[in-house]
């Protein structure tokens, strides 16, 4: 089995540039919380270029760099990050899972072990789809890091031994010679185990795997056996799951209150397109809109936003959400927003040697959707039969693009030429004066055919629904051509004892 581990070592920092790319190039620092006693958490290249360095404080870092940009650590905004890491593991493979928090000096870290096994039938090599993945990290925002080993610990090993952009593929076998050189740090050991391992003088990964295990066990307790199978790449790992449903969300806590519309629709617009980025890396499209407002005074303001059809068009869906905020506006500042959405799998056509292209599926879904709301829920769709005894009952389908015939044989241009009539039905049916002489018609006049008839066939009687008076119907229905050249169906009702036309012969 093959694991990947797609790492990115300050989430702090990155979570802040994926929501404020402006940042990217400028020294800016993600504090602990407001304040100038508060710790810094993440430093930026540039800041620490200039000497600032992680764990100082606000006051301290301020006054080494004068035009330092400060912003707040955002659970939310590194909650959204790690599932936007998620979703980029999962673009790849179908089975991903994050991996747990660690403490200490990687703390800051976050790491996805996804399933590297038979990716050779998709890409030419390991190291071309983890170069792959790492581009794909990077499209929605995380500079990531990808190592490729036989077991998720050596994976993950390796990555937080790679800086952010680079991948690493280690073929099997090759693991503990990998490891064997780095330093101890690596495996994250607890503090205790850490400093008991440094009195020893086990400062690699060889220090440690050159020394007898039962002795260790013996003087350091059982904790340094599983130091010893994780840099052996010998620790029980449970297969990685499926994930259960595809509903993403992304969310910002907003550094000031925010009481007007433009700028809150410009933070829904940065909400909106990330989410975007995220659905269509997975292949899926945005369906129906979940917006929650945090206010001010305590409250909160939830809302549905409909969406028509499930699409990716960030104009469609900045729209909508700003029309669901004119319509009715927040009553209270706004501190935090979040927004969660289903995805739904993209439409695809598969195209047609024997056919011209059609209209795109999201275009048609689109105008499919417009046309509903114009002529109401349940009345667009494609024709079928009913299973009904009515002449005039039909059901309706959803509506999908016909696909074309393979072409027949060539014709003989010799044989007779065929033709055949079509019935074209009338909905409702055109109302018809009648001249009747010994129960059959013998002049028609209505807005369809006009004249004496000619020809006639008939009648063929229909009946049923007679145990109910709304349902029941009785119909007379003969075939005429009139003295205006129409051939026409004409049905003598029954129940309302009138004449009508419901279908022309075309």
């Amino acid at each position: 089995m093959r694991t990947a581990c797609l790492r990115v070592s300050e989430l702090p920092l990155a979570a802040e540039l994926r929501a404020h790319p402006e940042l990217a190039d400028r020294p800016f620092a993600v504090a602990s919380s407001p304040g100038p006693r508060a710790e810094l958490v993440a430093v930026s290249a540039e800041a620490a270029r200039r000497g600032v360095r992680r764990l100082t404080s606000v006051a301290h870092a301020r006054a080494i760099c004068g035009d330092l940009r400060l912003r707040i650590a955002s659970p939310a905004l590194e909650q959204a990050a790690r599932a936007a890491l998620l979703d980029a593991a999962l673009s790849f493979s179908p089975r991903a899972a994050p991996a747990p928090r660690a403490p200490g000096a990687y703390a800051a870290e976050a790491a996805v072990h996804l399933d590297a096994s038979g990716v050779t039938s998709l890409f030419s090599s390991e190291r071309g789809w983890a170069t792959a993945l790492v581009a794909r990290a990077e499209q929605l925002g995380l500079p990531a890091a990808v190592a490729v080993a036989s077991s998720r610990s050596v994976a993950h090993l390796a990555a937080r031994h790679l800086a952010g952009g680079d991948s690493l593929v280690l073929p099997p076998g090759s693991e503990a010679a990998f490891l064997a050189p780095l330093p101890i740090d690596l495996l994250d050991p607890d503090d205790a185990l850490a400093e008991a391992l440094t009195r020893f003088g086990v400062r690699t990964v060889r220090d440690l795997l050159t020394l007898p295990r039962r002795a260790l066990a013996a003087r350091l307790g059982p904790s340094v056996l599983q130091l010893i199978a994780r840099a052996r790449g010998e620790e029980t790992e449970l297969a990685l799951p499926v994930p259960p449903g595809e509903r993403l969300a992304e969310a910002i806590d907003l550094e000031f209150p925010i009481d007007r519309l433009e700028p809150l629709a410009f933070v829904l617009r940065g909400l909106l397109s990330r989410l975007r980025d995220r659905l269509e890396a997975r292949r899926l499209a945005c369906s129906d809109l979940f917006l929650v407002l945090e206010l001010e005074a305590g409250g909160r303001d939830a809302r549905r936003i409909g969406v028509a059809a499930p699409t990716l068009d960030l104009r469609v869906l900045m729209r909508q959400t700003r029309h669901a905020l004119e319509t009715h506006p927040p009553t209270a500042p706004v501190v935090s927003a979040a927004l969660e959405s289903q995805g739904r799998p993209v439409r695809t056509d598969q195209l047609d040697l024997f056919r011209p292209a059609g209209p795109h599926p999201a275009v048609l879904g689109r105008t499919l959707a417009e046309l509903e709301s114009l002529c109401g829920s349940g009345r667009i769709g494609a024709p079928e039969a009913a299973d009904d005894h009515r002449p005039d009952a039909f059901g309706l389908r959803p509506f999908q693009p016909g696909r074309a015939a393979a072409p027949g044989p060539a014709s003989d241009p010799a044989a007779p030429f065929r033709t055949s009539l079509a019935v074209r039905a009338l909905r409702p049916p055109v109302p018809a004066d009648v001249s009747v002489v010994r129960g059959r018609p013998e002049r028609v006049r209505s807005a369809i055919a006009n004249g004496e008839v000619l020809c006639l066939a008939g009648p063929w009687r229909t009946t049923g629904g007679w145990w109910s008076r709304e349902e029941r119907f009785a119909y007379d229905s003969f075939d005429v051509q009139t003295g205006d050249g129409v051939v026409a169906r004409l049905r003598f009702d029954y129940v309302r004892k009138a004449w009508h036309i419901d279908a022309v012969y075309d």
